[in-house]
């Protein structure tokens, strides 16, 4: 894996480390979908409910996103069991960089559009507590201590605003829901939205708290998710679309191949200022520009051929927080007790194709319903007793709605 360039991240591998990315998390959804069944205000076009492409009924979950969480939840705990095995390989780099250019914009985009009628009413926030706030502090501590036992380092520090490993996304997508009823309020929100990630690159040193770096670099793809409305998710399934999809796909694989030895992955991890990373000060805006349009293809490609019908694993769509969250401990595993160096077989072809195969069933196990009803006490939590009862009151219809679209 490689050297994180700017030292971001608290639980540092050795130089030939990759920085991790992590992945959406499934509790917040489920409470936007709740908000997205509900009845917005007629005078707020913005707080429209989040109708599905395939028009779901009321009262479930929408398959197509669910479909779509969960494979991209595969990528994603393959493309993190890829990173201590792929030194050396050039093919596996470039599998691991094509991943990484969408995998986590296409999650913030649908994490965006389901938070479009959030209004930071007293419920909204009291879900926006139970389902990110509290995951992020338990799984900030059980990181922690999980690293301090396997490697035997009693002392390794715990701090609460640096955030570990997965867990940067859970702060993030914190942030970025609170601010979605700012981003209701400007005339050019996706223009504003990449004008503050370009200034980002141009600021060493900010990501240090909280991946402040990440949090505003990733921004753009949050607010574009804000401001999509259904019938741009049907125009990805087109027919035309998803044809056009596979060339498309095709050429940006073969275009990854070839500049994966010139280019640097801190551009994709999106958690160091454009100076970190050894490159002149304008790269930075430039690079921001340019890799959204390779995301935003790439996502497009992806969605088009997300199924819209139920299959066998929509119902792990609505377990991707427990996946994501917990497919670390995995890769963690193998970082801290050096298994590639003991058996340096699994950076082989075929051990690639083992570790690969792993990671993917390990993810589809992590997302399963009885895990997820396993980890509600820390990924669902319920907090009745943390509010006043006239908060909890008003929540019992969106948490009852939240209940029916989890079936």
């Amino acid at each position: 894996m490689f050297h994180a360039p700017n030292g971001l991240q608290r639980d540092r591998l050795p130089e030939a480390s990759r920085e991790p990315e992590p992945v959406p998390t499934s509790t917040a959804e489920t409470a936007a979908r709740a908000e997205a069944a509900a009845p917005a205000p007629a005078t707020t076009p913005a707080t429209t409910p989040a109708t599905s492409p395939a028009k779901a009924p009321a009262g479930r979950r929408d398959a197509y996103f669910d479909n779509a969480k969960y494979l991209a939840m595969v990528l994603v705990a393959v493309a993190h069991a890829w990173e201590p095995v792929m030194d050396g390989s050039r093919a596996t780099r470039a599998a691991y960089m094509f991943v990484y250019a969408f995998h986590m914009p296409a999650f913030i985009i649908i994490s965006g559009y389901f938070s479009r009628s959030f209004t930071a009413r007293p419920d909204q926030l009291k879900r926006l507590v139970s389902g990110i706030v509290v995951p992020y502090l338990l799984f900030e501590t059980a990181y922690t201590l999980f690293r301090r036992w396997v490697t035997g380092d009693p002392a390794y520090p715990f701090s609460i605003n640096d955030p570990m490993y997965l867990t940067w996304f859970l702060i993030a997508l914190f942030v970025w829901r609170l601010s979605a009823p700012l981003w209701r309020l400007v005339r050019y929100p996706l223009p504003l939205a990449l004008a503050i990630a370009a200034l980002g690159t141009l600021t060493p040193g900010m990501g240090q708290s909280l991946d402040l770096q990440r949090i505003l670099q990733f921004l753009p793809f949050f607010v574009l998710g804000l401001s999509l409305k259904p019938e741009h998710f049907q125009m990805v399934r087109r027919r035309e679309v998803r044809l056009l999809a596979l060339p498309v796909a095709a050429g940006a694989a073969v275009f990854t191949y070839w500049i994966t030895p010139h280019l640097r992955m801190g551009w994709f991890y999106r958690s160091s200022g454009a100076v970190e990373l050894d490159a002149p000060w304008w790269s930075g805006p430039v690079m921001t520009l340019g890799m959204f349009a390779c995301a935003l293809v790439l996502t497009a490609a992806f969605l088009a051929w997300v199924p819209r019908r139920r299959t066998w694993f929509t119902v792990l769509g609505a377990g991707t927080i427990c996946g994501y969250l917990l497919h670390g401990f995995l890769v963690k595993t193998v970082v801290y007790l050096g298994l590639v160096a003991q058996y340096p077989w699994l950076a082989e072809p075929a051990g690639e194709i083992a570790v690969t195969v792993a990671a993917a069933v390990a993810v589809t196990l992590f997302c399963t319903p009885p895990v997820r009803r396993a980890l509600k006490f820390a990924t669902e939590p319920e907090l009745s007793w943390a509010f006043r009862r006239d908060v909890t009151a008003l929540a019992g219809p969106a948490a009852a709605a939240s209940s029916r679209t989890s079936r």
